[in-house]
C-alpha cells in the first residue's frame, strides 16, 4: 500500500520528542546473532521496513524472531539454509551482512549480489577481498556469491581496506571473531555503529580491541555466547529532528542522545546560529537530553561530507533544506557517495535557489519556500523534503514516502506532537 504525505507549512516545532533505536546499529547486530547459537535479546529495537527485512532474512535462514514491543528475541539455534535470495536482498542491502556469520559458522554462505542503488554504487569488493584473506574460497555465479571455508575454518590475517567501508569493516570484524589466530583490519571505518557492534561481540565474548580507531584488531575464539543488548539512539534521526527545529525557527528537547555522535552536526548547526546545550546529567551510557533553540534565520555555513567523526553523508541533505532559507550562500561538498543530490531537483520545485557543480552544492538562501507536489528519491531525501515542507508556505505534496519509513519511526506523529501538520495518506 503506497502513501504519502500532506504538510502544511510554517508551524514552529515546540516541544519534547523521543529518540528510537538506530537502524544502521541495529542491522548488523542482528546479523551478528547467527555467530552462535543462543537465544539473543535486542531492546530499543526500532520498528522500520530495514528492521523488519533483516528479520524476514534471519527467519529464512532458521531463526526464530519473536518481537515484544522494542525487544527482539531471536532464537539461532537451529539454522536450516545458509542462503539469502535475490527476493530478499534486493529490499535491502545490508542483507549481505549475514554472509560472514554463515561462513564462520556453518564453513559456508550463499547471498544473492545486491544489485544497484539509487545514491550511486556500493560495491561489495571490499567484503570479498576481506573474506577471501581470511581463506574463503569465492565463486560469483549466476547473480549469486558463494563463499565457502576452508575445511579447518577461516584463519586470522591482516586486512587492509582501501577505504574506511563501513559496512565492511562490520562485516569483516564479526567474522573474523570465529577465525583462527589473528586478524588485523587496517583503515577501519570509526563509526559509533562500529563501536557499538565491537561491544555487543565483547559481550558474547570475542576479543575486539581498536574499535573506534583505524586499526581493529580481532583475536578469534572457538565459540560465542548469548547477545544482550539495548540500541543506542539513532543519531541521524537525532540529527533530522535538530534541522527539524532549526529550519523553522523552533524550541526543541531531544530525550537521551548521544553528544558524542553528535559531534559535527551541533557543532555545524551552532556555526548556523543555534543554541544546542545538553540537559541534566550524562548517563553511564552517554546519554543526555539536548535542547536546540533556533533563530528565526540560520546563517548561511558551508560543509564537506566526510566519514566520522566529519559531517555525516546522512544528514546532508537535512543540511541542505535548511541552507535554503539561511541568510547568505553556503557551500555543501559530498565527498562519500555520488549521485547523492537527487533531492536537488524537488527542493527547487520548491523555490530552492541551488546550482550544482560535481560534487558541490552551492546554495543561496532564499526568503521563503512554496508547498509544491514532489517526490522522494532516496531515505535521506526524502527527509529533507519534509524538513523544507514544514518551512515552506502552503501545503506540499510528498510521494513515494515509503523510503522514510525504512529509517524514521512514526516521523508524522513525532513530528505532529511538535506542533507540526503532517497528515499521511493513501495514494
Amino acid at each position: 500500500m503506497m502513501h504519502k504525505f500532506l504538510i502544511e507549512g510554517e508551524n514552529r516545532l515546540l516541544g519534547e520528542v523521543e529518540i528510537s533505536g538506530s537502524k544502521n546499529a541495529a542491522l548488523p547486530i542482528l546479523a551478528a546473532t547467527l555467530l552462535s547459537a543462543e537465544t539473543h535479546v535486542l531492546q530499543n529495537v526500532p520498528q522500520l521496513a530495514d528492521i523488519e527485512t533483516m528479520s524476514s532474512l534471519l527467519r529464512y535462514l532458521g531463526c526464530i524472531v519473536t518481537r515484544e514491543n522494542d525487544t527482539l528475541l531471536i532464537d539461532a539455534r537451529a539454522i536450516s539454509h545458509v542462503e539469502a535470495t535475490y527476493d530478499i536482498v534486493r529490499k535491502m542491502r545490508a542483507s549481505t551482512l549475514v554472509l560472514g556469520p554463515l561462513v564462520a559458522r556453518f564453513g559456508r554462505g550463499r547471498v544473492s549480489l545486491p544489485g544497484g542503488c539509487a545514491i550511486g554504487a556500493r560495491p561489495i569488493d571490499l567484503h570479498l577481498k576481506g573474506l577471501e584473506a581470511l581463506g574463503a574460497t569465492i565463486c560469483l555465479e549466476h547473480g549469486y556469491v558463494d563463499v565457502v571455508a576452508p575445511a579447518n575454518g577461516l584463519v586470522g590475517n591482516r586486512i587492509i581496506l582501501d577505504m574506511p567501508s563501513v559496512g565492511a569493516t562490520e562485516h569483516l570484524m564479526t567474522t573474523a571473531t570465529l577465525a583462527k589466530g589473528t586478524t588485523v583490519i587496517e583503515n577501519a571505518a570509526r563509526e559509533p555503529e562500529i563501536v557499538e557492534l565491537a561491544n555487543v561481540l565483547i559481550g558474547m565474548g570475542a576479543k575486539v580491541s581498536g574499535a573506534g580507531t583505524s586499526q581493529i584488531t580481532i583475536e578469534g575464539v572457538e565459540h560465542l555466547g548469548q547477545m544482550r543488548t539495548a540500541i543506542r539512539p539513532d543519531r541521524i534521526e537525532s540529527g533530522t529532528f535538530i534541522a527539524a527545529a532549526a529550519i523553522t525557527g523552533g524550541d526543541v528537547l531531544l530525550k537521551q542522545v548521544s553528544l558524542k555522535d553528535l559531534e559535527s552536526v551541533i557543532q555545524h548547526f551552532g556555526y548556523a546560529g543555534c543554541e544546542l546545550q545538553p540537559q541534566g546529567e550524562v548517563s553511564s551510557s552517554g546519554l543526555c537530553d539536548l535542547r536546540i533553540r533556533a533563530p528565526k534565520k540560520l546563517r548561511a555555513c558551508d560543509i564537506k561530507t566526510a566519514p566520522f567523526p566529519g559531517f555525516a553523508t546522512d544528514m546532508q541533505a537535512q543540511w541542505m533544506a535548511c541552507m535554503t532559507l539561511a541568510s547568505g550562500t553556503s557551500h555543501i561538498e559530498e565527498n562519500i557517495f555520488e549521485n547523492r543530490f537527487m533531492h536537488v531537483s524537488e527542493l527547487m520545485r520548491m523555490g530552492a535557489q541551488i546550482e550544482l557543480h560535481g560534487n558541490l552544492a552551492i546554495v543561496k538562501g532564499v526568503e521563503r519556500l512554496s508547498g509544491a507536489p514532489v517526490m522522494a528519491t532516496d531515505l535521506r531525501a526524502s527527509a529533507s523534503l519534509v524538513l523544507a515542507a514544514l518551512a515552506a508556505q502552503g501545503q506540499t505534496e510528498i510521494l513515494r514516502i515509503y523510503h522514510l519509513d525504512r529509517g524514521y519511526v512514526a516521523l508524522e506523529k513525532k513530528l505532529n506532537a511538535l506542533g507540526a501538520k503532517v497528515l499521511r495518506q493513501e495514494v
